[in-house]
């Protein structure tokens, strides 16, 4: 059994992304209230457009629910939001929330994230009706099993769709999904922003090394980098201080394969400084929520980026 979410969005979202083709978008709510957990991670998230366009119009794979401040979700994400600016979205934040006003610039309001890997948008031809027992008073979206009659109609037009090569020529590539047999999960393929999301939510929000918690000064850092073959992959991932990270990259620090984190002689060496790191050296390192860190990806940096 797999379970499909049919959410609401508007035009100016779908219009905005489908002439982008992203690898991934953030399907955001401007309340940020609670984490998203009607999917799990590979189902699909289907986008029904607001009347008068009442149809369903594309997708995507779910990959990763989150509440997170708008100023992380723009680092992240940037124009695969579906807005072309920061202060757009701030407008469409303030409108959506009925506020009186616009948005104070200095405020950083929490909203509430699901990232989809893999998103597709068809043209204008494929798009399709929701379901019968999708009412007109639903405001957000409605889930379906594929366990359920009509579940498994969603989820056999969605193939249907996707299997003709019809997404639109300027979206990314579809995701593939088997034209016959059971229905099944897909692997999510993380892009840059889900990593981040990912990473920093796995790690609970704190430095690895440090337990620092100011989130604009923490880095989903990739321990295999992605330039030399590194997946965006929660085990390939380590949530460091901006300070620690650079040292990561550089290769004055590591993480050895029991988890401590070690500094290199190198880092005295060269700038005759790095008390402050020494003082860490040996720290065992937090390990993420549901996962640790790869251990080939952990021998890679040992050997091709640690300065020892």
């Amino acid at each position: 059994m797999v379970r499909l979410f049919v959410a609401i969005t508007d035009r100016d979202w779908f219009d905005a992304l489908s002439r982008q083709a992203p690898d991934e978008v953030n399907f955001w709510q401007p309340s940020g209230r609670f984490t998203f957990r009607a999917l799990q991670p590979g189902e699909l998230l289907l986008f029904k457009l607001h009347a008068p366009d009442d149809f369903i119009v594309g997708g995507g794979v779910f990959s990763h629910g989150s509440l997170a401040p708008l100023s992380l979700a723009w680092d992240a994400f940037a124009t695969r939001n579906g807005a072309t600016s920061l202060a757009e979205m701030r407008r469409r934040i303030a409108r959506y929330r009925r506020e009186a006003s616009p948005l104070d610039p200095r405020s950083d309001p929490t909203i509430g994230c699901r990232i989809l890997t893999q998103p597709f948008f068809w043209p204008r031809e494929q798009w399709m009706p929701a379901p019968a027992s999708f009412a007109k008073a639903i405001v957000q979206g409605k889930g379906y099993r594929t366990d359920e009659p009509e579940g498994r109609a969603l989820w056999e037009a969605v193939t249907e769709r996707l299997s003709s090569g019809s997404a639109s020529e300027a979206a990314s590539p579809a995701v593939k999904l088997p034209r016959y047999g059971p229905p099944v999960l897909v692997r999510p393929r993380l892009g840059q922003g889900a990593f981040r999301l990912t990473v920093t939510d796995s790690y609970e929000r704190r430095c690895a090394v440090t337990g620092e918690r100011t989130l604009p000064i923490l880095d989903a850092a990739h321990i295999r980098a992605f330039a030399d073959g590194g997946a965006h992959d929660l085990a390939n991932g380590l949530l460091l201080r901006t300070d620690i990270h650079r040292l990561f990259d550089l290769g004055y620090v590591t993480v050895s394969p029991d988890h401590r984190f070690e500094v290199s002689t190198r880092l005295k060496a060269d700038f005759d400084n790095g008390r402050h790191y020494y003082d860490l050296h040996g720290t065992s390192v937090r390990l993420p929520r549901g996962s640790v860190p790869s251990p080939d990806a952990l021998r890679w940096h040992r050997e091709e980026r640690y300065r020892g």
